[in-house]
């Protein structure tokens, strides 16, 4: 008989989605849109109720707070301070750290020290690039020089800046931008493939990533970052010591976060009756289906698939995940459960097995995915 999942039933981190931006990129398929009048004001309103309720719902005591989108630093000061009061009135706010997604064109003195004054101690910058002809190339409003003045400005306030990066763009000076990235004082780089998503004017228009760039961008941004200092702790986010995302490593791990907003996603404890359920997963609609109180998608997570998507989301990061911690989380053996797909990676140099801790290799990161899907096909499990 497998022992009861062991699993924390305080909620300790928050997500919120805010889904105006001042243009869409050609390149984006997240939930973002332009504000129309009127509607920040539905979206402030409706979030505040969402709050509360989910405040009467959890246990919460948060440890990070992450405000995404969409651009959350184009509101106004008066609808980010509403924003944030809100969040903190029903919900309280993070311990450990507060994030905030800023695009450079959005960034003054004044507002920085607004942001830090309102408990923001974490800036994730999208600068994309600090090549002006890559940047017009990815639709981005900003210039290579505003994003300069964007990350000093922030860092000068006393945020810890992440930078956003976006490789395999043809013609850009991938070296430049990250050297330029690194002497421009962040602590944390966030870089990711070009992605041509299906319905996004990228994809309209034909635009396409080649293979050899792709590979090429993945193993060049290691070997420029960690030759600064930096260490890649997860597939595509560089930092330097204690400078890691506290809230995108809860994601990593495993843990339980409340998703609020058009659009947001959320993993959520399971209430004591539902037998056999481990977690819940619930993805908010969209803005306008939002605002009208429909109800969103929800997915009841038993133990096996609690299970894969640890490993596919621990495995990302370069330390793995503990076999031994994942069997106490979950109820189930893991390493008895999972033994074929373990020792069919392992042998293939994709995985390293030490002792309880399992963890992907280089090449394994590679093609993590594929590795994953053997653990999905383990028969009586998925």
């Amino acid at each position: 008989m497998s022992p009861a999942p062991d699993l924390d039933p305080v909620v300790r981190h928050l997500y919120v989605h805010v889904p105006f931006c001042p243009s869409i990129c050609p390149y984006c398929d997240f939930h973002v849109l332009t504000r129309r009048a009127g509607l920040v004001e539905r979206y402030l309103a409706k979030l505040e109720e969402e709050a509360a309720r989910l405040a009467d719902l959890y246990d919460v005591a948060l440890d990070t707070v992450y405000l995404g989108g969409g651009t959350p630093s184009f509101l106004r000061d008066a609808e980010l301070s509403a924003l944030v009061g809100s969040v903190q009135k029903h919900l309280g706010w993070g311990r450990i750290e507060n994030t905030l997604e800023v695009n450079p064109g959005t960034v003054s003195v004044e507002r920085a020290a607004l942001w830090r004054d309102l408990g923001l101690d974490r800036a994730s910058v999208g600068v994309q690039s600090l090549d002006d002809a890559t940047l017009t190339f990815l639709g981005r409003q900003h210039d290579a020089q505003q994003a300069r003045e964007a990350v000093g400005t922030l860092v000068r306030t006393g945020f810890r800046v992440s930078g956003d990066l976006i490789t395999a763009v043809p013609g850009q000076p991938l070296d430049s931008d990250i050297h330029g990235l690194v002497e421009l004082g962040v602590g944390h780089v966030s870089a990711y493939t070009l992605t041509i998503e299906p319905g996004t004017e990228f994809a309209r228009r034909g635009v396409t990533v080649q293979d050899d760039d792709e590979r090429r961008g993945f193993e060049r941004t290691e070997e420029v970052l960690t030759s600064r200092g930096f260490t890649r702790y997860e597939i595509s986010n560089y930092a330097l010591e204690g400078q890691q995302s506290r809230h995108n490593l809860a994601y990593w791990q495993g843990r339980t976060y409340l998703g609020v907003g058009p659009g947001a996603a959320g993993h959520y404890p399971a209430f004591p009756e539902a037998d056999g359920i481990l977690t819940v997963r619930r993805t908010n609609p969209h803005l306008h289906e939002w605002l009208a109180g429909e109800a969103g998608e929800v997915e009841a997570i038993d133990a096996p698939e609690f299970v894969t998507d640890a490993l596919f989301m621990g495995l990302r990061l370069n330390t793995g995940l503990d076999l031994a911690d994942l069997s106490r989380r979950s109820g189930l053996d893991v390493r008895a459960a999972y033994a074929a797909p373990i020792e069919a990676n392992v042998s293939r140099g994709l995985l390293v097995l030490d002792g309880n801790h399992l963890r992907a290799t280089p090449q394994g990161w590679w093609v993590l995915n594929r590795v994953v899907t053997d653990f999905l096909d383990v028969d009586g499990l998925g």
